[in-house]
């Protein structure tokens, strides 16, 4: 079964044979003993120290369509090497540009997108609003704005909305999360422990949706909600804010309130805070629990993991832009 590999140490890596060999150094760059991950396990692979790699080893990854995907040490994503898409198909390629071109159908998916996010979003609310936390004005607030939706007429009024739910939804992360607390949400660069898993989580989330739409038909340049060109892969931006609540936030109300991240888990330097080498394993040990997950789906009649939905959403997203189907409702979690 192939599954996501997360290298935290410095060091290189080669080919050997059908195996990868990984040698890492340790803080005083004395290297240590080769491991060997066998290719047929690896679906993808993120990078978060330095590593070394070669020309063989790229064109290797890209044959057995493994990604790599890197970040620095204050939590940026700095870029993936992505394979060939072999999947990328002339007719979805026009069909997705012309949906872009066209304002109302744009527009439509813009809207499914943030009316799926804030569903999620006021789903955690209720979610701890019954189990003692005291939430109702923040759901209130966000309902509020949500009933506005329908009558968006652009791009940035339906961003400005979006931005006032989250603002909101962020304000109760205080009332959720126990010992640590948030203020206001800070980005660049995070300036607490609650931001930095934000941040870290945000981009661990739009990483693992530029996966899924590798292997669909989508482009991820041509978004709808974000604008093209503002980040290389925009429409990962775009399908991942429906999930973001359902993966990352719940998986940050895990670790906190479990206390199984703590404050030992935390670097603060240059005006900023973030999570360190063993706080990311502790982090993304919880988020791999997440993915794997699985619900009985509705439609499917069958089991599928959260991992899976988000590929069920990219599949979701073609089919309307090749007019398969008459409308797009994006993912709102039903239990």
């Amino acid at each position: 079964m192939r599954r996501t590999y997360y290298l935290f140490n410095n060091g290189q890596m080669s080919r050997r044979d059908n195996t990868l060999c990984f040698i890492a150094r340790n803080s005083d760059g004395i290297e240590q003993a080769p491991k060997y991950i066998p290719i047929e396990t690896i679906e993808s692979m993120y990078v978060f120290g330095a590593l070394d790699v070669n020309a063989a080893l790229l064109n290797f990854l890209g044959k057995k369509d493994i990604s790599l995907h890197f970040f620095d040490y204050y939590e940026h994503y700095t870029g993936s090497f992505m394979p060939k898409d072999q999947l990328l198909a002339g007719k979805m390629q026009i069909e997705q540009t012309k949906t872009y071109l066209n304002k109302k159908r744009r527009l439509h998916i813009a809207v499914g997108l943030i009316e799926g996010a804030t569903f999620n979003m006021l789903k955690n609310l209720k979610y701890y609003n019954n189990r003692g936390k005291s939430l109702l004005d923040q759901i209130n607030l966000i309902e509020q704005y949500k009933c506005n939706l329908d009558d968006v007429t652009d791009i940035p009024e339906l961003m400005g909305l979006e931005g006032n739910c989250r603002q909101i939804y962020y304000r109760a992360f205080d009332e959720i999360i126990e010992n640590f607390t948030l203020n206001a949400r800070v980005k660049q660069p995070p300036d607490n422990e609650i931001n930095a898993l934000i941040s870290f989580g945000n981009m661990v989330c739009y990483t693992l949706t530029l996966d899924m739409i590798h292997h669909t038909q989508l482009n991820p340049t041509i978004s709808f909600l974000h604008e093209p060109g503002y980040r290389r892969y925009s429409l990962a931006l775009d399908i991942s804010e429906v999930f973001k609540p359902i993966l990352v936030d719940r998986t940050i109300f895990r670790v906190l309130n479990k206390k199984e991240i703590q404050i030992k888990h935390f670097d603060k330097h240059l005006n900023g805070c973030f999570l360190n080498e063993n706080g990311k394993k502790v982090f993304m040990k919880a988020w791999e629990e997440r993915l794997s997950e699985t619900i009985k789906h509705r439609t499917l009649k069958k089991n599928v993991s959260y991992k899976s939905l988000v590929k069920l959403e990219c599949y979701k997203l073609a089919k309307y832009i090749l007019k398969d189907e008459p409308s797009y409702n994006s993912f709102k979690i039903w239990w």
